[in-house]
């Protein structure tokens, strides 16, 4: 059965001149798609090139990564609107955008200084995916309740949102589901210290659940310690399938492989 990787970053096989035997290790594991997320205006170009080579199977998404969030974020967000005037080759999504405390400066005044233009920079992609109405891919650590509340200020379509790298608990799930959106989770499902983690990817249940691998990090149980690359998608979608939905591993890959198509309309 074929699965979709909803979020990889495939620049990291680009420079190292591997992306080819990459992609043919996906194809080999069952791999029928991938987004390759942006985070910058470094990657944005490169994967809407790299869609357009591997139409059907690369999908792509543009926006600004908290982490990348500079004094000049708004001079990166103003090319993002640019990328969906070609509708043959336009992005799957926008994202990934949100808030980062985890990776903020130690001193106080160099967090709050990055942590409000991360905050701008986040309400300017918000502005932008409600006036596209397209989906949106949310990163947050270590501000959960921030990250919901900006977007619930905004007005965007909770429908059309997911919170990749789903790292909370069953509470906060519940959080995004009622509200209509949905978390993706990665090979943190596998980790023998995150029952946290797999309590949410159950409490959402089969009918919302996407899997990814956010590669190159968060390899998956046999391969943790070591780069992560699409293929690798399939031991966690394995994992779950048999350790915590309790069904086949090809009912997990027909519900989530649908999800994915109609998340992301590829």
């Amino acid at each position: 059965m074929a699965l979709i990787d909803t979020h990889t970053h495939l620049e990291s096989y680009v420079k190292p001149g591997t992306l080819d035997a990459t992609l043919a290790r996906a194809h080999q594991a069952g791999v029928a798609a991938m987004v390759t997320v942006g985070t910058s205006s470094e990657d944005w170009t490169l994967y809407r090139d790299l869609a357009a080579a591997h139409r059907g199977f690369v999908h792509y998404s543009v926006g600004l990564h908290p982490c990348s969030v500079g004094e000049n974020w708004a001079d990166e967000i103003a090319q993002l609107p640019a990328f969906w005037q070609n509708p043959g080759n336009a992005p799957a999504a926008l994202g990934e955008c949100g808030l980062d405390r985890f990776h903020l400066p130690k001193d106080i005044a160099g967090a709050e200084k990055i942590l409000a233009w991360q905050r701008a920079a986040f309400a300017a992609q918000l502005t932008l995916a409600k006036s596209l109405g397209c989906p949106l891919i949310v990163h947050s650590r270590g501000a959960f309740s921030e990250t919901v509340g900006m977007i619930d200020a905004s007005g965007v379509d909770w429908n059309r949102v997911v919170f990749h790298c789903f790292s909370e608990g069953a509470p906060e799930i519940a959080e995004l589901n009622r509200r209509g959106g949905c978390g993706s989770f990665t090979g943190i499902l596998t980790y023998k210290n995150a029952a946290t983690v797999r309590a949410a990817a159950q409490a959402q249940g089969l009918a919302r659940l996407m899997v990814e691998t956010d590669a190159p990090w968060l390899s998956p149980l046999p391969h943790r310690g070591k780069p992560n690359e699409p293929a690798f998608v399939r031991h966690t979608a394995e994992f779950a399938a048999q350790e915590i939905f309790g069904v086949s591993f090809e009912t997990l890959a027909t519900a989530t492989t649908a999800n994915a198509k109609a998340f992301f309309s590829i």
